[in-house]
C-alpha cells in the first residue's frame, strides 16, 4: 500500500503520528488475501463486507480487542478499502470535547470507516455523544442549560464505527453493546509470523535464509508489529555491514543490540523479572508496588508487557499480587551466565 497514493485513508489530528504510520504502511497487507492469522476474524469481517457491499449499506459496527500490534489497524484499512469507501483514523483519548467528536461525524460520507484506537480511553461524556450516532445514525446535542436547554438532532451520514481496544473490560456496557461484532485478537503462531516477515522481507527487497526467518518469527512475540521493527533493524544492521543476504548470525548480533533475548523477551520485560525475584523474593507483589519500583505506569505494564510473559507462562498473577514462575528464575540465571 503506498501512503502517498492512498485516496481512501486519513489519519486525523491527533491520532497515529504521521511520520510512523507513514514508515509502517508499506508493510501492512492490501487486502484480506493478504492478511495472515487470525483465521476467525477474517472470516467474519469478509461476511460482513459482502453483506454489507450487497445490502449497499455502511457495515455493521465492529469492536477489535487484543493486545497491542496484532493487526487491528491493518485490518479497518482493509475493510475500508474493500468496501470502497474513506477510512478515518483517530485516537481515543484525542478526543478531548464532545464538539470534537460531533465534528468528526459529521464530516463523514456515507458509508465511510470511522476507527478509534484506544477506544476505552474515551471520556464517559465523549462516548455519549457516539449512542444515538451508533443507533439511529444523528447526534443528539444539548444546548443551553438549565430550564432552558433543549436538545437538537443532527442527522449524520451511515457509517461504520471500529473501535480498536487492549482492554474491552475497560468500555462501559452501553458503547459495548452497541457494537454488532465482538472480534478478539490472539497471539500469532511462529508460523504465521515467518510467513509475515517472509512476505515484508520481499517488500523491503531483502534476502533472507530460512533459518534467519525463523528466528525473527521466533523473537516476535507472537505480534507482527515486533517481527516487522526487528526486520527492519536487521535490514538497518546488514546495510551498514555490507552483506546482500541477510543469515542468521546477522539476525542475533542485531537482536543482541535490541537487547532481545531467545524468548523475545527485552530489557524491560527481565527487569520486571529482575525486579520481582530480587527485591520481592519472586513475589507476590501488588501491581501499584511494582510500577513505583519500576518507575512505569501501570497501564504500559499490564497493557504491553504483561500479557506475553503471562502467556509463556514467565508471570504469574495471584490474588495477592504477581510471582515469577520456575521458567523466570532459569530463564534469568541463564541469562546471567
Amino acid at each position: 500500500m503506498n501512503y502517498e497514493n492512498e485516496e481512501n485513508s486519513r489519519v486525523l489530528d491527533g491520532g497515529i503520528h504521521n511520520e510512523e504510520y507513514k514508515h509502517e504502511v508499506l508493510l501492512r497487507p492490501t487486502d484480506f488475501s493478504e492478511y495472515v492469522g487470525q483465521l476467525k476474524v477474517v472470516q467474519n469481517v469478509e461476511v460482513m463486507v459482502q453483506s454489507a457491499k450487497l445490502r449497499q449499506a455502511a457495515m455493521d459496527h465492529a469492536l477489535l480487542s487484543g493486545p497491542p500490534g496484532l493487526g487491528k489497524t491493518s485490518l479497518a484499512m482493509i475493510i475500508a478499502k474493500s468496501i470502497g469507501s474513506e477510512l478515518h483514523v483517530i485516537s481515543g483519548p484525542a478526543i478531548e470535547k464532545k464538539g470534537d467528536l460531533a465534528a468528526i461525524l459529521t464530516n463523514l460520507g456515507p458509508r465511510d470507516v470511522l476507527f478509534i484506537d484506544e477506544i476505552h480511553r474515551m471520556h464517559i461524556s465523549v462516548e455519549e455523544i457516539l449512542y444515538s450516532a451508533m443507533e439511529d445514525y444523528r447526534l443528539d446535542i444539548v444546548i443551553g442549560q438549565g430550564p432552558s436547554a433543549r436538545t437538537m438532532q443532527i442527522q449524520v451520514a451511515p457509517f461504520t464505527l471500529i473501535g480498536a481496544t487492549t482492554r474491552s473490560g475497560l468500555l462501559s456496557n452501553p458503547l459495548r453493546d452497541r457494537f454488532m461484532a465482538h472480534l478478539h485478537f490472539d497471539f500469532y503462531q511462529h508460523h504465521e509470523l515467518a510467513e509475515i516477515v517472509a512476505n515484508n522481507a520481499k517488500k523491503l527487497n531483502l534476502v533472507l535464509d530460512q533459518e534467519a526467518l525463523k528466528l525473527i518469527a521466533s523473537c516476535a512475540r507472537g505480534t507482527p508489529r515486533i517481527a516487522n521493527r526487528v526486520l527492519r533493524r536487521v535490514r538497518d544492521f546488514s546495510l551498514v555491514k555490507g552483506e546482500t543476504r541477510i543469515s542468521e548470525d546477522s539476525v542475533k548480533k542485531s537482536l543482541s543490540l535490541m537487547e532481545i533475548d531467545s524468548y523475545g523477551l527485552d530489557r524491560m520485560d527481565r527487569k520486571i523479572l529482575q525486579v520481582i525475584e530480587e527485591y520481592y523474593k519472586g513475589g507476590p507483589v501488588g501491581i501499584e508496588t511494582l510500577c513505583a519500583t519500576l518507575a512505569e505506569d501501570r497501564t504500559t505494564i499490564e497493557d504491553v508487557y504483561e500479557p506475553y510473559l503471562l502467556k509463556e507462562g514467565f508471570l504469574l498473577r495471584t490474588p495477592r499480587g504477581r510471582e515469577i514462575s520456575q521458567k523466570s528464575r532459569e530463564h534469568l540465571l541463564n541469562n546471567k551466565s
